[in-house]
């Protein structure tokens, strides 16, 4: 996958925070610390959709459907 080069401003302290765990070896490089908080920001956001999504269900509505079609394709399935 190739990488983009990209501007971005941020807060001097934050800055600060990030240099430093540059420093202590926690990340390569800034553009290595950044480039992984915003992956783990945008897996969380994904999941957190996901779940708000799953609790749109409806339980009994889902396991009456679910079994329909298992009644229906076990009349089709041969005999061992």
């Amino acid at each position: 996958m190739g990488t983009a080069k990209i501007a971005i401003s941020i807060e001097e302290e934050l800055l600060g925070k990030l240099d430093r765990l540059v420093s202590s070896k926690v990340f390569p490089n800034r553009s290595k610390a950044i480039q992984e908080a915003v992956q783990e920001k945008l897996s969380r956001v994904n999941r957190s959709r996901l779940a708000r999504e799953c609790a749109k269900l409806d339980p009994k509505f889902e396991r009456a459907l679910a079994e329909e079609g298992i009644s229906q394709d076990m009349g089709e399935w041969p005999e061992y």
